[in-house]
C-alpha cells in the first residue's frame, strides 16, 4: 500500500528549510568515505549535485549518455536564471519570487518546495559569480537584470543568450575538479536501463555503455535520477533529440509514483515548423519578449495575402497591426506566462490570423526597440539569437519581424519526490526536471536553472546526508547480488526482445505517427473526446511498434537505432499516461487545458474544490492501468485565486 508523506517540516513556511538543516542527520568524514552515491545524468542538477556530494567527502559515480557532461541539454537553456536579489529596487523579494513561482503554476504545487527554492535562489547567483560564471553586468560593474514572463519586477540574471551553457561550464568545471581529484568517478556514453531495489531500496543500477554495448552492474547506497524532462514523447520539441524520459519511467516501473504527467509546457516563441522531416524544434529565448512585440495583422486579408507571398510584414501599417497580448493583458502585455501566451497565439492562428506559409506563426518584432534603443544595444543583448534565427529561416530579423509559433519545451510533471526529494522508494532522489516538485501546471521562464542549481547545489546535499545518516552500518555490495543478477537479466532480455521484432518500420517513423498524436490530441488543447481517442491511437502504436519495429545492427557495440528503439518503447508509455492524467483531471489549469472548462474570456478554469492535488500515478504491471493517489495541496501562505494578468 503507498503512503505518501510529503515530510514537509513543522514551523512556518519561512522557516521551515533553516528548521530541518538544523535539525538534519550528518555523517562523520570518516563514515563518508565508506558510502557510495549513483548521480544519473551531468546537467545543472546532476552536475551540481555530484561535485556538491564528492566535495563533502563521499564517493559518488555520475553517468552521462554523452560524451561530455558538458553535452547536457542544459546547455541549451538561453535566456537566464531568476534569483530575488533585487538588485534593480523594483520591489523584489523572495516572498514575491515564491508568490509568482505558486501563481505561474496555477497553483498546482506544493507550497513548501516552492519557498524553499525562492529561498536558496540567491546563493545560486553568489556560487555562480564565485566560479567565474560571466553575468551581463551593467556599466558600473553591478550584475544586471531583465523580465521574464509572469513577473513585474526584474529578476532574470543571464550571459547573453547562452546562460544555460555558462552556468552549466561551472558546474562542468566543480564536477572534473572532483573527478580529478579521484571522488568522482565518471561514466560518459552509459545509460541507465534498470534500478536495482534490494530490500525495498534503491542500491544501484544496471547501465549500458553505449559504445561497446555492454550491460554493467554499479553498486551504491543512494541514487540520484537527474535525468531531464519526458518533452521528447512528442517527437518535435525544442529538447535535444536525445533526451528522453526512460530513467524516470523505469523509476515508475520499480515503485516509484509518476506525478501530473499531463503538465508540459508549451513554449511560446519558437521557429514554426517548416516541413515534414524536422527532427527537433528550436528555441527563441522567452528573453527576446523584453523587447520585442508579438503582432498579427489586424485584417484577416492581410493575413491572407502574407501567407499567399503577396503582402511582406513590413507593409502593414502600424494601426493595422494586432498586438494582442498587449491588447488583452495590458498589466503584463507581452510578458505574460508561457502558457497563456502559446494559447493567445493559438486562438489567434485558429481565427485565421496567422501567418507564414502554413499560417501557424505569429510575428516578434524588435522595430520599435531598435529605434528606440539604437541596433547595437539589440545585438548585445540578443546578437548570438538573432544569428541563430537568421541561419535556420534565412532571413534578417533586425529588419524583418521574426515569426514564432508555440512547441513542447518542458515538462512539469515528473517522479514524485518528498520535501527531501525523495521518491516512494527509500534511498532513490529525484532531482532538477525529472521530478515534479517546484512547477506546478506551469514553469515561469527562468525558473528551470534555478531548480536545477538549487536541488544539486543546496538541497540534495543536506537531504541525501539526512538519509545515509542511517546507511553507515551497511557494507558496500557486491554486484553478484541475486537482486543486481535479475535487474541484468531483464534488462538483456528487452533489448533482445526489442531486436527480435524484426519488422518493417524505423523508429523514427512510429515516433513521429506518436509525435503527432500527441501533439493534436495531448497538445496546446485538450477535451474528453479527443483524450479517448489519444488513448485509443497510442495503443494501437505500441501494438504496431512491438510488433512491426525494425532495429537493423546487433547488441554487440554502437547501435543508435536500438538506443532510440529503447527510448521510444517507454515515450510510448508516457504519452499512455499523459493522456490517462489529462482525461481524469477535468479542469483547465496552467499548461494542461481542456476546452470543456474555460472562462467566458478563453481562460483556463480551473476547479479547486476538486482537483486541488497531485496525482500520482502507480504503476500496475505492463497492459494494467495504473492506480491514481492523490497528495492534496494546501496553502497557508497565499490566497488561492484565478490568476489574473490583465
Amino acid at each position: 500500500m503507498v503512503k505518501l508523506d510529503a515530510k514537509i517540516p513543522e514551523g512556518p513556511l519561512a522557516l521551515k528549510w533553516t528548521n530541518y538543516k538544523a535539525s538534519q542527520k550528518l555523517v562523520n568524514p570518516a563514515n563518508k568515505r565508506k558510502l557510495d552515491i549513483i548521480v544519473v545524468g551531468t546537467g545543472l542538477a546532476g552536475a551540481s549535485a555530484a561535485a556538491s556530494f564528492a566535495e563533502m567527502g563521499f564517493n559518488v559515480k555520475v553517468f552521462t549518455i554523452q560524451d561530455s557532461p558538458r553535452r547536457a541539454h542544459s546547455i541549451a537553456a538561453q535566456g537566464g536564471i531568476n534569483a530575488a536579489k533585487n538588485y534593480p529596487n523594483d520591489g523584489d523579494s523572495v516572498r514575491r519570487l515564491f508568490y509568482d513561482t505558486i501563481k505561474g503554476g496555477d497553483y498546482r504545487a506544493r507550497e513548501a518546495n516552492v519557498y524553499r527554492l525562492a529561498e536558496v535562489s540567491n546563493s545560486i547567483i553568489d556560487q555562480c559569480v564565485a566560479q567565474g560564471v560571466p553575468f551581463a553586468r551593467e556599466y558600473g560593474g553591478l550584475l544586471d537584470n531583465r523580465s521574464f514572463g509572469g513577473a513585474q519586477v526584474s529578476r532574470t540574471f543571464y550571459a547573453k543568450g547562452q546562460t544555460g551553457q555558462q552556468l552549466l561550464l561551472g558546474a562542468y568545471q566543480a564536477l572534473m575538479r572532483q573527478v580529478e581529484l579521484k571522488k568522482v568517478t565518471l561514466y560518459t556514453r552509459n545509460e541507465l536501463v534498470n534500478i536495482v531495489i534490494v530490500d525495498g531500496r534503491a542500491r544501484g543500477i544496471i547501465s549500458r555503455d553505449l559504445v561497446t554495448g555492454k550491460l554493467q552492474r554499479h553498486f551504491g547506497h543512494a541514487v540520484v535520477l537527474a535525468t531531464g524532462g519526458y518533452g521528447n514523447t512528442f517527437f518535435l520539441s525544442t529538447n535535444a533529440i536525445g533526451s528522453n524520459g526512460s530513467a524516470a519511467l523505469r523509476a515508475y516501473q520499480k515503485g516509484a509514483l509518476f506525478a501530473n504527467p499531463c503538465f508540459a509546457q508549451i513554449h511560446p516563441t519558437c521557429i514554426p515548423v517548416h516541413g515534414e522531416f524536422q527532427s527537433k524544434l528550436t528555441l527563441m529565448s522567452e528573453s527576446l519578449r523584453n523587447d520585442g512585440r508579438i503582432w498579427v495583422p489586424k485584417k484577416k486579408e492581410d493575413a491572407e495575402a502574407i501567407r499567399a507571398g503577396k503582402l511582406k510584414p513590413t507593409e502593414i501599417a502600424e494601426e493595422d497591426r494586432d498586438y494582442y497580448l498587449e491588447r488583452r493583458y495590458p498589466a503584463f502585455g507581452n510578458l505574460v506566462p508561457r502558457d497563456v501566451a502559446s494559447r493567445a497565439a493559438k486562438e489567434r492562428c485558429d481565427a485565421g490570423y496567422g501567418v507564414g506559409a502554413t499560417g501557424l506563426a505569429v510575428y516578434l518584432d524588435f522595430k520599435e526597440s531598435i529605434e528606440r534603443l539604437g541596433i547595437d544595444a539589440i545585438r548585445a543583448r540578443y546578437g548570438n539569437l538573432f544569428q541563430m534565427y537568421e541561419k535556420i529561416v534565412d532571413d534578417n530579423p533586425y529588419e524583418t519581424p521574426m515569426m514564432i509559433y508555440p512547441a513542447i519545451h518542458y515538462t512539469m510533471g515528473g517522479i514524485w519526490v518528498d520535501y527531501e526529494l525523495q521518491t516512494t522508494i527509500p534511498g532513490l532522489f529525484c532531482a532538477g526536471e525529472a521530478n515534479f516538485s517546484d512547477h506546478g501546471a506551469n514553469r515561469l521562464g527562468a525558473s528551470a536553472l534555478m531548480q536545477g542549481l538549487a536541488d544539486g547545489y543546496f538541497v540534495l546535499p543536506y537531504t541525501v546526508q539526512n538519509y545515509l545518516a542511517d546507511q553507515i552500518r551497511i557494507p558496500r555490495m557486491t554486484t553478484n547480488e541475486n537482486e543486481f543478477v535479475e535487474a541484468e537479466k531483464e534488462s538483456a532480455e528487452r533489448l533482445t526482445k526489442l531486436l527480435s521484432v524484426n519488422g518493417k518500420r524505423s523508429v523514427d517513423s512510429i515516433h513521429k505517427e506518436l509525435g503527432l498524436v500527441m501533439w493534436d490530441f495531448v497538445g496546446m488543447a485538450r477535451n474528453e473526446e479527443g483524450l479517448k481517442k489519444a488513448l485509443e491511437r497510442i495503443r494501437e502504436i505500441k501494438k504496431e511498434f512491438w510488433t512491426n519495429v525494425r532495429i537493423p545492427g546487433s547488441n554487440d557495440g554502437m547501435n543508435i537505432e536500438l538506443e532510440k528503439a529503447n527510448r521510444l518503447a517507454d515515450f510510448i508509455e508516457i504519452g499512455e499516461l499523459m493522456a490517462l492524467d489529462a482525461l481524469k483531471r477535468e479542469e483547465s489549469c496552467g499548461g494542461h487545458f481542456r476546452e470543456e472548462h474555460q472562462t467566458e474570456d478563453g481562460e483556463a478554469l480551473r476547479h479547486d474544490d476538486k482537483f486541488a492535488y497531485v496525482s500520482c500515478w502507480e504503476f500496475k504491471g505492463d497492459n494494467q492501468e495504473p492506480e491514481m493517489h492523490k497528495e492534496e495541496l494546501k496553502y497557508e501562505e497565499i490566497k488561492v485565486a484565478q490568476r489574473n494578468y490583465k
